[in-house]
């Protein structure tokens, strides 16, 4: 790596701390005021580990992680003294311990081989974007790519992949409205492999008449893509809009049932107040997070980092 690299990496990083925190300023002025107002007498009691509590739930952190958070809190400094700084501290502490294991490297790894990435989630999640940022962030690193539009049914879904694939400049297979997705995707995974792509990535479609429809159509895609490729797909995402809130944890629920989920990309973190839904679904479905996008910018998706992420979530 050259010195303008190294030079380069941290304050790439620096630069994405700054846009997380600036995105996620709604969500941690919530918190950050919250615990402001609660924390103004010098020793914890019970009164305001109760108000915590209901701050932590109000921002969709999740009414058991909120619980686990408190009674931590009251293990270790109950009727002591205690700062709204220290306070935040000790939460973004424990936020990180709890999402740490649950981070994932965005990038596959540069193997020579096609790795296959199956893209779902809601129509308006944010999904076909997410595509495009993911497909100028592989390019960044030097991994070629090609996109199927496998969402046949929505010819908006069809025109906007084939808008976003022409602004990052990679291929896209494009099937006729209403034809077979399964069809679009093996027609795209042929290409793939001829060209000796690295990323293949589908994007399917965001939503059928009844979940059994969901389920048959994307066993259909993996039963149709191991005909040429007997591992594939090697991962399948779920795109989750943060600003749905409570209702994100719906999807995930929907999405599980209909097809084995291997992680998630949390998007539109920058339009919420209710950016700690995040803890709570990795809470209760102990999945996997990739990456997380806090804004409009092909730059503005990087992988998930808990430090990066609670530190901003508390403003620190």
């Amino acid at each position: 790596m050259t010195q303008e690299e190294n030079t380069a990496q941290p304050q790439e990083k620096k630069g994405w701390f700054k846009r997380l925190k600036d995105g996620l300023k709604s969500s941690s002025t919530k918190l950050s005021d919250g615990i402001s107002g609660i924390f103004t007498k010098r020793k914890l009691d019970q009164e305001m580990l109760d108000e915590l509590e209901e701050l932590l739930i109000m921002s969709d952190i999740g009414v058991s992680t909120a619980s686990i958070l408190v009674s931590t809190l009251k293990k270790e400094r109950f009727n002591q003294d205690v700062s709204v700084e220290e306070v935040k501290n000790f939460l973004a502490d424990q936020l990180t311990s709890m999402l740490k294991p649950y981070e994932r490297p965005i990038l596959p790894e540069k193997t020579g081989d096609l790795f296959v990435m199956l893209i779902v989630g809601v129509n308006g999640s944010g999904k076909t974007t997410t595509i495009a940022k993911l497909s100028h962030h592989f390019q960044m690193h030097d991994l070629s790519v090609r996109l199927a539009a496998a969402d046949t049914f929505r010819a908006a879904a069809l025109d906007q992949l084939q808008v976003w694939a022409k602004r990052v400049n990679v291929p896209v297979t494009l099937g006729a409205l209403n034809s077979d997705p399964s069809g679009v995707a093996y027609e795209s995974l042929e290409l793939a492999l001829k060209e000796k792509r690295d990323i293949l990535m589908i994007d399917t479609a965001g939503r059928l008449h009844t979940k059994k429809d969901l389920m048959d159509e994307l066993a259909k895609m993996r039963r149709v893509l191991k005909k040429l490729a007997p591992d594939a797909p090697h991962a399948c995402l779920l795109v989750l809009d943060a600003t749905t809130g409570q209702n994100a944890y719906a999807q995930v629920e929907h999405f599980s049932a209909a097809t084995p989920i291997d992680g998630l990309i949390v998007t539109k973190l920058d339009g919420t107040a209710k950016g700690g839904v995040l803890v709570g679904i990795v809470n209760k479905f102990k999945t996997p997070v990739y990456a997380i996008g806090v804004g409009e910018g092909l730059d503005d998706l990087k992988d998930f980092s808990a430090p990066s992420y609670a530190s901003a979530l508390l403003g620190l």
